[in-house]
């Protein structure tokens, strides 16, 4: 990149590497990554200020910094307002809990090492930086290479050991790339204590390098407490696992361009100019707020979740916190049947499901809800729209779909169960488990929000195709019987209906700024709850 892309500014000579990107996501574009690690790229619009704080560990990070580095006892510095700025009451309530449980985890790995008589770790105020600075711009435009790992901080008194703790926000996250694993090691091992200089905004070194002789990067969940060490290894072992796993990644990240739009479409740079996703002006049929809002990404799932309580919409979809409680039978049923179909239909059988052995046995449901869930899979092959379809024809299972409404400054996201073509057309499936018939005295569109925004979107072309040949469907299996309902997304009353309804959850969701709190019966499921001084039912019991 040697050049910014249209409509962004800035030096693009600088490049800074987390450890995020080396996740590598099929759904992440590489265009945005591109763009994330250089940080002296701007967008030509500068983004509003968001109102509430949208980062789950924000204020965690605030906490821990004044007990670890200021010597703040840890009561007062959950007490100051300093680091709750923008921050819901529920989220300060999860944040005492999170940085307790994280304390008390780290006293038990602590107690664990000395009693084994390996040293104690102290905190470390100053992020470690591996920079590498060259004379002149390389092939892609770089001169400035800083390798950063974000974390909590700790190192022996002689500085020979350093510790990185990666932070997961509820449970121990166990599916961390091997590539982020070995970079963070290689941080540890061979950055420098650094802090970013307010001119360049550089990372320069501020203190004396102790190079450690061993580095330990230690997986922590905040809201279970469970810790997992990821890496325990010499400065060799380093050096060798990083070639091996890390570099090749960071090559093939920095050395590809393609547009790939989802969620990161939210935060890209180049989102006003680029190409994709594709532009629906007034998409969500609701006017652009007074005030200029930070750019956001809504599905019909947070739409719905907000219209049943905002709060716990902003703590669920935005901040992704949750008390770790089972789904229940419903939806754990449904993830199931979803699994078995997806798992079906990429493999493309020439008679769709009608041939293809369901299984007997679906382990983590228990024997009723099992039972269920095989005669729903039993029922789904008499409907299985890859039954008949060409081999010629294309088939998408869980695509994503993103659109952009430049009115809201919203990206729009919708994940059909599957989507394939039809002699030039797109049909749109969605599959539903239910215990009992649909009500017929209410639309579908109204019961089934996603179906409404569906219908939008195949409107305003979103996937595209002909459109005398494209089609929404609804499959709704039960363990009793299966139904298929067909929408015409071009039909005009269905296309207003689908704006109605997509109208009245969307006005509440774009206007909100205060994401208060909306008691009620959903408060005995709410999966935080635990935090929220509003919720429903406990005063009364």
């Amino acid at each position: 990149m040697n050049t910014t892309p249209p409509g962004t500014h800035g030096d693009p000579r600088l490049v800074r590497v987390g450890l995020p990107v080396l996740q590598q996501d099929p759904r992440d574009c590489p265009q945005a990554a591109a763009l994330h690690v250089r940080p002296l790229v701007q967008a030509d619009r500068r983004a509003p200020w968001a109102e509430l704080e949208g980062f789950a560990l924000g204020p965690f990070m605030r906490v821990l910094d004044r007990f670890e580095h200021h010597g703040v006892e840890l009561d007062r510095a959950l007490a100051e307002d300093a680091s709750f700025r923008r921050c819901l009451p529920a989220h300060r309530h999860w944040t005492a809990d999170a940085v307790r449980t994280y304390l008390a985890a780290r006293e038990r790995s602590e107690r664990l090492r000395t009693d084994a008589g390996h040293p104690a770790t102290l905190p470390v105020r100053h992020e470690w930086v591996a920079i590498h600075h060259a004379a002149h711009p390389d092939a892609r435009g770089a001169q400035r290479y800083e390798r950063c790992a974000w974390g909590r901080r700790y190192a022996s008194a002689d500085g020979l050991v350093r510790e990185l703790w990666l932070l997961s926000v509820n449970e121990l996250k166990l599916d961390r790339a091997p590539a982020q694993i070995a970079a963070a090691a290689s941080v540890l091992a061979f950055g420098v204590p650094a802090r970013k200089s307010r001119h360049t905004r550089w990372y320069e070194p501020v203190d004396v390098n102790v190079p450690p002789a061993r580095v330990r990067v230690i997986g922590v969940g905040c809201g279970d407490g469970e810790v997992e060490v990821l890496a325990d290894w010499d400065v060799h072992e380093v050096s060798e696992r990083y070639d091996k796993l890390a570099k090749p990644v960071l090559t093939q990240v920095m050395g590809r361009s393609e547009l790939v739009p989802g969620s990161d479409c939210v935060g890209c740079k180049a989102l006003a100019e680029c190409p994709e996703p594709p532009r629906t002006p007034g998409l969500l049929h609701v006017p652009a707020p007074t005030r200029p809002r930070e750019r956001r990404s809504v599905s019909a799932s947070d739409l719905r979740r907000h219209s049943e309580c905002p709060a716990a919409f902003h703590l669920t979809r935005v901040l992704h916190l949750n008390d770790g409680r089972p789904e229940n039978a419903a939806i754990r049923r449904g993830r199931a049947v979803d699994a078995v179909l997806n798992e079906s239909h990429t493999r493309r059988p020439r008679n769709g499901c009608r041939d293809v052995p369901m299984p007997e046995v679906l382990p983590d449901l228990p024997p009723d809800e099992a039972d269920t869930a095989a005669r729903m899979l039993a029922q789904h092959r008499g409907v299985c729209p890859l039954d008949g379809l060409p081999a010629h024809e294309q088939v998408l299972v869980q695509p994503r779909l993103t659109a952009y409404d430049p009115e809201l400054d919203t990206v729009v996201i919708a994940d059909p169960d599957l989507l394939h073509t039809d002699a030039g057309g797109w049909v749109w499936r969605e599959t539903k488990t239910v215990s009992r018939p649909l009500w017929e005295g209410r639309s579908l569109l109204a019961t089934y929000p996603q179906l409404a925004l569906a219908v939008v979107m195949m409107a305003a072309g979103v996937p595209g195709g002909d459109p005398r040949r494209s089609r929404i469907e609804l499959e709704v299996l039960r363990g009793d019987g299966v139904s298929c309902e067909e929408i015409d997304p071009f039909e005009a009353s269905t296309l207003d209906e689908a704006r109605t309804v997509l109208a009245a959850l969307t006005g509440p969701w774009a206007a909100d700024q205060t994401c208060a709190p909306n008691p009620g019966p959903h408060c005995a499921s709410c999966e935080v709850r635990r935090w929220c001084p509003s919720r429903q039912g406990e005063a009364a019991r």
